[in-house]
């Protein structure tokens, strides 16, 4: 089967589509909707329920990108989320709740599989690092276009916190940072993560990659850095492509 409910689960909004995992490409609108504060398991399956229900998808496969390290179905983290998800059977439940096969993975890997399997990624040899800045901030790495599955680069230690807390799209719009100040706060995280890991080329996913003019002459590496090209579907598309590669 090629179709399939693709959903992504973010920390603000939790949206979804009918994915062609074949090409990539959603077939249905987009359906998006408010994750709910407090983000407590039953209150976001209740959402998850009538995204299904929206889409009158009932039976099929269904593909879930879930901002959480998912080990064995199991989400091992909740930064931002509901602490009632850590250590959770979110794959199971799910299974449950909307009554079809669903595959769970981190959200940030479901969205880099999707630009690296549909996107700029595709071609690109070597170690690639995909970046969603969002909420927090979301990573994906890939070795010669394999995953390497739930890193958390958005964790690594920043001056008084971690690096989310200042480079992700809700630091710049909490703390009213211009372009400029966020833009070079952007530029000095991607120069500590180059220097770590040594990457080849760097894509920038979420929903500020669409902005990517207003910032994109402070990003000084000696790589290339490039906004990801399925912008903020991506995590859709990859949660459905996850669902039909499972092993």
């Amino acid at each position: 089967m090629s179709k399939v409910l693709g959903i992504d689960v973010g920390g603000t909004g939790i949206k979804s589509a009918i994915v062609d995992t074949v090409t990539g490409e959603m077939i249905t609108e987009r359906i998006k909707y408010k994750t709910p504060q407090p983000a407590t398991p039953d209150d976001m399956i209740e959402v998850m329920k009538k995204l299904v229900l929206d889409h009158e998808w009932f039976g099929g496969k269904i593909g879930v990108g879930f901002p959480s390290i998912i080990r064995n179905g199991v989400s091992l983290s909740a930064s931002n989320i509901d602490d009632q998800w850590l250590n959770f059977p979110v794959e199971q439940r799910l299974n449950d709740a909307l009554g079809a096969e669903v595959t769970v993975v981190n959200d940030a890997d479901a969205a880099g599989l999707a630009e690296q399997q549909f996107g700029k990624g595709k071609n690109i040899d070597g170690l690639l690092i995909f970046l969603t800045l969002g909420t927090g901030i979301g990573s994906a790495v890939f070795k010669n276009g394999v995953l390497l599955p739930n890193t958390e680069l958005g964790h690594l230690k920043w001056k008084d916190s971690i690096v989310e807390k200042y480079a992700g799209n809700k630091a710049r719009e909490t703390e009213d940072l211009s372009w400029k100040e966020w833009g070079k706060e952007v530029n000095k995280v991607l120069q500590y993560i180059h220097f770590v890991l040594s990457p080849d080329h760097i894509l920038l996913g979420g929903g500020v990659s669409k902005k990517w003019e207003n910032y994109k002459k402070y990003i000084k590496l000696d790589i290339p850095v490039e906004p990801s090209s399925l912008l903020n579907n991506a995590g859709i598309v990859g949660a459905a492509y996850a669902a039909v590669t499972k092993t």
